[in-house]
């Protein structure tokens, strides 16, 4: 009964329809996995594509060339197999295995780069992180697929959202204390021991996460049979092609990438400024924890009431900061303005945590059953494509330079407004 009353204090939600068992296996459940994901994301913070192991790789001497490769792989390789993998989540009856074999897969992809970090530098050192960071991606992958699936399953409409919410919240303080211990720790220069003791925790992480998810009490639901899973690809073509709302949802959540993209093109700017030290990456840093830690819990209430709403709001928020950075940097004087770039970050990151968590929440009410599988897998599948894409067009505009390619950006949020009102309500106040 107290786990109960204290998930009920963290998740607010109209329980009327609920009996009490079904209140106390909701408890269970949520709480299990809101700490399993809190442990992911801590470890998540530590692997971290766009702050860490490029640092890590310029502590270890990799050469440039690969740094460039570390978001890429970091976020298409955990994307890109959803689609072949929904099947075998599909022929699973107990989805949790799925992800602690997923969450085992990222322990052992951290604890690879914990080791080479320790015992290579240089070339080497990069040629083996970047493969031990495509295996902790492509477990990933399972993890994302099955844990929202497990989500769907345990814990009712009106309650999802705020569970990633909270998920949010705790790996923004974490954010937070990363970002302040490393500059205590490490100084200006951080040396390669200190990363390679965090990328060593991180592993330990998630292997107490998977420990924790087993607890998880999913219902008896008959799997699918290997004939009804069978030719994946070619459904997964139908579905984009026939299912209307599906199809929007994927283009909205395409023209969603302006809050994920832009934010590293604002660091750029500002390390032309003079802030391209470690020292000048510490208030990013603690910038994208802020917007984890304020933001989180507020955007799932918000995504628990209108997922759709969120999206809307969030897509046409990061365009006007987007406008609104690129003509400040127009007026005298504000170019060398320090505070500028680390406020316009983050706002931009906490509207990407709005837009994260709303499409997360859209995309599990959705659907039920195994149709919220095939959606979560080929959407997931679809983006992977589709960001290597984006990014390929944004990264070709920043030839021009950074502003050129955050103008691109806020246009695609300003189309993902007009696509993202377009979709249905399917929120549980809807």
């Amino acid at each position: 009964m107290r786990l109960t009353v204290v998930y009920q204090r963290l998740v607010r939600a109209d329980r009327s329809d609920q009996s009490d068992s079904e209140q106390r296996a909701t408890a269970h459940n949520g709480t299990r996995q809101l700490v399993a994901d809190a442990l992911q994301a801590t470890g998540d913070q530590v692997v971290n594509a766009k702050t860490v192991l490029p640092w890590l790789f310029t502590a270890l001497g990799v050469p440039p060339g690969l740094i460039g490769l570390l978001v890429p792989i970091r976020e298409s390789g955990s994307m890109l197999p959803q689609a072949a993998l929904a099947p075998c989540v599909e022929r699973t009856r107990r989805r949790r295995y799925l992800w602690m074999l997923g969450a085992a897969g990222q322990g052992v992809g951290a604890a690879g780069m914990a080791l080479a970090a320790a015992v290579l530098d240089g070339l080497v050192a990069g040629v083996v992180i970047l493969v031990a960071l495509a295996a902790f991606s492509l477990a990933r992958a399972l993890c994302s697929l099955a844990g929202k699936d497990v989500l769907g399953r345990t814990v009712p409409k009106g309650e999802r959202g705020q569970i990633t919410g909270l998920t949010t919240v705790l790996s923004g303080a974490v954010a937070i204390t990363l970002g302040l211990g490393i500059r205590l720790l490490g100084g200006a220069e951080p040396h390669p021991a200190v990363l390679v003791w965090l990328l060593a925790g991180a592993a330990a992480l998630w292997v107490l996460a998977l420990l924790v998810f087993l607890g998880v009490r999913e219902p008896d639901v008959e799997p699918a049979t290997p004939e009804e899973t069978q030719g994946w690809a070619r459904r997964s073509v139908q579905l984009l092609r026939e299912d209307r709302t599906f199809r929007r949802f994927v283009l909205a959540r395409t023209l969603l990438l302006v809050s994920a993209l832009s934010p590293p093109f604002v660091v750029v700017l500002a390390a032309r400024q003079g802030g391209g030290g470690l020292s000048g990456l510490g208030p990013f840093i603690i910038a994208q924890g802020l917007a984890s830690l304020l933001g989180g819990k507020w955007f799932g209430r918000l995504a628990d009431r209108s997922s759709r709403s969120l999206m809307v709001w969030g897509a046409a928020a990061a365009s006007v900061v987007i406008v609104g950075f690129l003509l400040l940097l127009r007026l005298p004087g504000m170019p060398s303005a320090w505070w500028l770039y680390p406020v316009t970050y983050l706002l931009l990151v906490l509207t990407h945590t709005g837009v994260r968590v709303a499409r997360k929440t859209y995309v599990v009410d959705l659907a039920e059953g195994d149709q919220r599988t095939e959606y979560i897998a080929v959407a997931n599948t679809a983006m992977g494509i589709l960001l290597l894409v984006a990014g390929a067009v944004s990264g070709a505009l920043a030839l021009l330079g950074a502003q050129a390619a955050l103008l691109f950006l806020a246009g695609l949020g300003l189309g993902g407004v007009l696509v993202s009102r377009s979709l249905p309500e399917v929120s549980h106040s809807s």
